[in-house]
């Protein structure tokens, strides 16, 4: 599993390194509310695991963004010493898949996440996103498209993540730009750049094209639509 950690313990995340990665497991970790939903939002996960009380934005709050407004269905598991009832219904409403309470111990979480994963995946999670003939690999982090491999950046690629997973439902210039740079673009209008690169490793040499651009809401990839090649979003 590719593993998210949101939490500010360093104890805390120094054992769930030292336990998971033994095991096979691959992990990142951001200390704090923000920096967490970025790395969620612009990075291929397995499974979060999301600590309540944290610095800048809290768990609850992270989570009710990441499923309202980049409405991503990644598994959620939140930790917290918070064990009344009516917080873990506070937590379960914020988007939460599971719910453990501190102390506990670490074969139990490792337990959770399993079964997180075969509902979320079944018994084979989805490693490929598919959009027609476009296809990225999430474990290699390869593109092709009709059997041809593609030339990304890597910001190009996080931006064909993101409008892979939400096709072929638009994604917004706001989305795409926190997908990349969190809260705090750079100045100008740098994606209009990056979305410009994709198009051209994404459409450029085929016939029928994907990445279609919506005039003051943002960008949708998939068939059909109109085509618009000057960036007015």
């Amino acid at each position: 599993m590719r593993l998210l950690v949101i939490e500010d313990n360093r104890q805390l995340v120094a054992n769930l390194f030292e336990y998971f990665e033994s095991r096979g497991h691959v992990l990142d970790v951001a200390p704090d509310g923000v920096t967490g939903l970025h790395l969620a939002v612009s990075h291929a996960y397995d499974a979060l695991i999301l600590d309540w009380m944290l610095p800048r934005m809290e768990g609850p709050e992270v989570l009710r963004r990441l499923r309202a407004e980049h409405g991503s269905e990644v598994p959620v598991i939140m930790l917290t010493a918070r064990d009344e009832l009516p917080d873990k219904i506070a937590g379960f409403r914020a988007g939460a898949d599971d719910y453990l309470t501190k102390p506990f111990a670490l074969p139990e979480l490792e337990v959770r996440l399993d079964a997180l994963m075969v509902r979320a995946h079944g018994r084979n999670p989805r490693k490929v996103l598919e959009v027609a003939d476009l296809k990225l690999d999430l474990a290699t982090l390869e593109a092709h498209r009709d059997g041809k491999p593609l030339h990304l950046y890597p910001a190009c690629r996080k931006l064909l993540e993101v409008l892979m997973r939400a096709s072929p439902g638009a994604v917004t210039r706001q989305q795409l730009e926190f997908a990349l740079w969190g809260d705090e673009p750079p100045d100008g209008d740098l994606l209009r750049s990056h979305v410009y690169e994709l198009r051209r490793s994404v459409d450029g040499p085929f016939q029928q094209k994907l990445l279609h651009t919506l005039p003051r809401v943002g960008y949708r990839l998939g068939k059909g639509g109109s085509v618009a090649h000057d960036e007015t979003a």
